[in-house]
């Protein structure tokens, strides 16, 4: 891993994610030539502390990692301090990559064996872009945040991208793991809308049984079905003139979703039994914890819908990703208990703050929430709370998480990975060219890799491409 010294901030900054240390050191040369600051790692969790360090405007980024898949670690990077633009590389080009690349937040895809000659066109419209988003001057928002508790960076860039959507009707995704505040984001993107005046309706989609779900969001008329002795009017309809939100909206019948794309389309709809079409001027907002996209793949979500709902994604960070804020998060807790109780503010001390931050919090603030009021209720006639409160079952997972941390000493005889995977990979390349007798079209049609690549490979390991007499 290798990090050039501080440059002044006019430099450009270049972030190099890539296992391959001879592509490495090409694009090193390439990009200083062009006086660009760069640094590279060759490792994803590399790249990712390198990336949190802030200062970047561009990140190089693998497909095909040691550590993982790069693709998997894109929100990631996309999302760290200077938010940079991510350029995707690949040693082979694939369709579904390229496709989940650009819906995670890739500026762009480029195969492998085309980046150095691809690479400066694509660069330089992903800096002007850039800087034309920063020279734009956003106009200051007081956000009524409420319950939205936290200054960190993750945090705020979400407050930015909420504050941007309260200035039209545009329809809004809300992404997150489970307790991280969806719905509060919901209620604040509504409350700082035009709408705010106007009804704000939930739908809890994860909630309605199959059977109810359409004359819930569309009503119905009397004599619609057994036991509907008298009309009664949908969500959809209560919701006219403010806000619609869909939460848990991934768990939505196909039927529905079909139903439910026309009426986003038309604003129209039928009550169930009914004839005539009525109107609701809503604004949608949705939300989920799934992945819609994976769920596109498999057929269990419309892409259709999908691409109507997302004009302006919000993604939620897990509370392990914006530890800095648990202070802020325990005080305002701890602070609605004393309210509510009628009790006096209770001191914290820094090492409760220090043990919660060691936390990887699975079920993010709503986790936190139950944590902190089983302390409150367990001891309150403490006027400090310590560590030493905390579940018995916290005390043992900190405990134990300390211990973890110290170093693990690999076993004896263990090859290094890079050496390792030198070795598989020369292997495989003599196994395939014995295999199709040191043909290189029958090689690339067998393997899937282009014969540039292959090219590439032979010279890497010092094959030759005829058999060795």
């Amino acid at each position: 891993m290798k990090d050039s010294k501080s440059p002044p901030d006019s430099i450009i900054r270049i972030l190099i994610v890539d296992d391959d240390t001879t592509l490495c050191a090409m694009l090193v040369k390439q990009l200083e030539r062009k006086n660009y600051a760069t640094g590279f790692a060759n490792t994803l969790q590399q790249g990712i502390a390198l990336a949190k360090e802030g200062g970047w405007d561009v990140v190089l980024l693998d497909v095909q990692m040691p550590d993982g898949n790069g693709l998997e670690y894109l929100p990631k990077f996309t999302t760290t301090p200077s938010y940079p633009e991510v350029i995707m590389i690949t040693g082979h080009g694939a369709a579904d990559g390229a496709e989940k690349a650009i819906i995670n937040g890739a500026w762009s895809y480029i195969e492998k064996p085309h980046v150095i000659r691809d690479l400066p066109l694509h660069l330089t419209r992903a800096l002007q872009y850039r800087k034309e988003k920063q020279r734009l001057k956003t106009v200051p928002v007081s956000l009524k945040r409420e319950d939205i508790i936290g200054n960190s960076d993750r945090l705020n860039h979400c407050l930015d991208q909420l504050a941007t959507a309260t200035s039209s009707d545009i329809n809004v995704l809300i992404t997150g793991e489970t307790g991280t505040g969806k719905e509060l984001f919901a209620h604040a993107l509504h409350k700082n809308s035009s709408r705010a005046k106007r009804p704000f309706v939930v739908v809890d989609c994860a909630a309605l049984p199959d059977t109810l779900i359409e004359s819930t969001l569309f009503g119905h008329v009397k004599g619609a079905f057994t036991g509907a002795d008298r009309g009664r009017e949908g969500l959809i309809q209560h919701a006219h003139k403010g806000t619609l939100f869909l939460d848990e909206v991934g768990e939505l019948p196909p039927a529905i979703q079909k139903t439910f794309l026309r009426v986003l389309q038309e604003r129209t709809f039928r009550p169930v039994g009914g004839t005539i079409e009525q109107h609701s001027d809503f604004r949608l907002v949705v939300a989920t914890n799934r992945n819609l996209s994976n769920m596109v793949a498999a057929g269990a979500f419309r892409a259709d819908l999908l691409f109507r709902i997302q004009a302006l994604t919000i993604t939620l960070p897990p509370l392990k990703e914006r530890l800095e804020d648990i202070r802020d998060l325990v005080i305002c807790f701890l602070d609605k208990l004393c309210r509510r109780y009628d009790q006096e503010t209770k001191g914290i001390a820094p090492d409760l703050i220090e043990a919660l931050m060691s936390h990887a919090w699975p079920g993010n603030v709503r986790e936190l929430y139950q944590t902190v009021e089983q302390i409150f209720a367990e001891n309150r006639e403490s006027p400090t709370l310590y560590s030493i409160h905390l579940p018995q079952k916290l005390r043992i997972r900190f405990a134990r998480a300390k211990i973890q941390k110290k170093d693990i000493v690999p076993p004896p005889n263990l090859q290094p990975w890079k050496d390792f995977k030198y070795q598989v990979e020369r292997d495989y390349l003599l196994n395939l060219l014995l295999h199709c007798d040191y043909k290189i079209q029958k090689a690339c049609k067998l393997s899937g890799i282009s014969r540039a690549r292959i090219y590439q490979l032979l010279d890497k390991h010092t094959l030759s491409t005829s058999p060795q007499k």
